[in-house]
């Protein structure tokens, strides 16, 4: 057993620790007004790269909007945004390689788009038509891409972190030159799977990085009311994990961290943890109502701390940005946005047999008796559905 080999020797009644006392700092790189911290080591962020993110951060905000009204206007039946918490998508991402296997949660839709989803793909899988990826199986928001490496995403919290765990292994054990990167919330950090995952990595070195997402809620509940400690990132250390605590509203101290997180997770053969801190400036989903349990002057100081505009603010004092090139790509993508969306509700849903099929090699006895009962009472009430 590796326990810590420091004994006390008992001159005085045992003394505990309860964990109070871990503060662990949060890397920060960039100021709100896009000026560099000062004493900051920037990391090697390339004009034609950086040029790439804040344009996929400008993207997936602007498809939010658009995407949050037309599920207002009852076009679309269910909607969650990743609006405010862009920096900490896109600065993970773009850290990893195409071949690092991503497993995500239900606000990494910028990671799709860096690796190359399409407007097209993303509305039809909102729209579960018969282009679509999924096959229509899936509620809005649920994508993925074999493709681009990107594993379906699931509505159950933290499954994919013990997932992750293990498909990392995989990758160690076949001596592949890539990882897994697993994205989840702080809400999904209080489920029983992100503690069998982070253990499963710990122990048998998992080429993994999990990148949790601390925005403060787990749809209503806050942080207060989550747990006692320091975030998450003592957790980490907690499990024997190489973690570090992030400002995620700055694009240039998650990039420096995601850098550094994949070669230990490549080079070390081990697993990292990264906490970003940032804030869910929209609401949980289309289902929910913030205004319940937050008030607008909180929503406010995060609003103020926009990582958006924090790049921007950077990029144009780097002289690679002005505001006449982001009106002129505002324009673009919701025009773009729009006119896909328009096709994408237009087109005819999957055909019903697909609900039974790429499960099993051969469909079992027990579905096909359950889906001729479909059948068959969709045949006898055709007024109540759309086939």
């Amino acid at each position: 057993m590796k326990i810590a080999p420091n004994v006390t020797p008992a001159k005085r009644p045992p003394e505990f620790q309860d964990g109070s006392s871990i503060r662990l700092p949060s890397l920060q790189i960039l100021n709100q007004d896009g000026s560099v911290a000062a004493g900051a080591n920037m990391p090697d962020l390339p004009r034609d790269q950086a040029r790439k993110i804040y344009s996929d951060m400008l993207y997936i905000r602007l498809l939010d909007e658009r995407m949050q009204n037309a599920q207002r206007q009852g076009r679309l039946s269910f909607y969650m945004t990743c609006t405010g918490e862009e920096a900490s998508v896109a600065g993970t991402i773009a850290a990893f390689g195409a071949q690092d296997m991503v497993m995500a949660q239900y606000r990494e839709q910028l990671a799709l788009r860096y690796r190359g989803f399409t407007t097209a793909q993303f509305m039809n899988q909102l729209f579960g038509n018969i282009e679509d990826l999924g096959k229509g199986r899936m509620m809005p928001v649920h994508y993925g891409s074999r493709e681009l490496n990107i594993m379906t995403i699931s509505s159950p919290l933290a499954t994919q972190i013990p997932q992750a765990a293990g498909y990392a292994y995989g990758q160690k054990l076949k001596g592949k030159d890539a990882c897994t990167l697993c994205y989840f919330g702080e809400g999904a950090a209080s489920e029983g799977d992100f503690h069998a995952g982070l253990n499963m990595a710990a122990v048998l070195n998992c080429p993994v990085v999990f990148v949790v997402r601390n925005n403060g809620y787990a749809i209503s509940t806050p942080c207060s009311e989550q747990f006692a400690t320091d975030g998450i990132a003592p957790r980490g250390l907690g499990y024997g994990i190489k973690t570090i605590r992030v400002d995620g509203n700055d694009i240039l101290a998650v990039y420096a961290a995601s850098v550094e997180a994949r070669r230990i997770a490549i080079q070390e053969q081990r697993p990292v943890l990264i906490e970003t801190i940032s804030y869910r400036l929209g609401a949980h989903s289309t289902s929910d109502d913030p205004s319940g349990y937050r008030s607008k002057d909180e929503e406010q100081i995060w609003r103020d701390k926009d990582p958006i505009q924090r790049m921007k603010n950077w990029m144009i004092a780097q002289r690679w940005w002005d505001e006449t090139s982001d009106s002129d790509l505002q324009q673009s993508y919701r025009t773009e946005i729009l006119a896909e969306l328009k096709l994408a509700e237009q087109r005819d849903k999957p055909p019903l047999g697909d609900l039974i099929t790429d499960v099993y090699k051969s469909v079992p006895s027990h579905l096909l008796e359950q889906f001729q009962a479909l059948e068959a009472h969709i045949a006898k009430y055709p007024d109540h559905y759309s086939v």
